[in-house]
């Protein structure tokens, strides 16, 4: 399946719990203030790139426990971004995403939704420069959370990661 990314980075420790491969998606409709990566909001920048060649390189990337969905904003375009965390499940890693979205927002649509039964940690919500906070682990603003997505799924109720 054809998608839109700016790129991929191995071997990163600041996108989520232990060693990831961090894919950055290509789109982002929240335009958050002081954003880090302004060059992903363009749907049509980026370079196009097949969701089979991700896997692959996913596969053959070695010491890595998981990966992470990055960009932009990978729900940007569900369908790319659940087949990546699908096969990437299958082969035993982690998932985590970033979204400006909120886990009610992402559960509320039916393709973003679909993405969550792949993924383990959902940091949510978009970056807010006033509430930027330095504490904030594995986020860049305080109102973003770490939503433990099967759990969240499995309960009903959100269940959040305290770091």
């Amino acid at each position: 399946m054809k998608f839109r990314m700016v790129g991929i980075k191995k071997h990163s420790v600041v996108d989520g719990v232990g060693v990831r491969l961090v894919i950055f998606f290509q789109g982002c409709p929240h335009h958050c203030m002081e954003c880090q990566n302004p060059d992903t909001w363009d749907p049509n920048g980026g370079d196009e790139s097949d969701t089979d060649d991700i896997i692959e390189i996913i596969r053959n990337t070695k010491y890595i426990d998981g990966i992470t969905l990055s960009g932009g904003d990978p729900l940007f375009q569900p369908e790319a971004a659940g087949e990546i965390a699908r096969a990437s499940k299958a082969t035993g890693l982690s998932v985590w995403c970033y979204s400006g979205w909120t886990y009610e927002e992402v559960m509320s649509d039916e393709k973003r939704s679909a993405v969550m039964k792949y993924v383990d940690v959902l940091v949510d919500g978009p970056f807010i420069n006033d509430l930027k906070a330095q504490n904030a682990i594995y986020r860049g603003s305080s109102n973003q959370r770490l939503v433990d997505v099967q759990a969240s799924m499995e309960s009903g109720t959100i269940k959040l990661i305290s770091k």
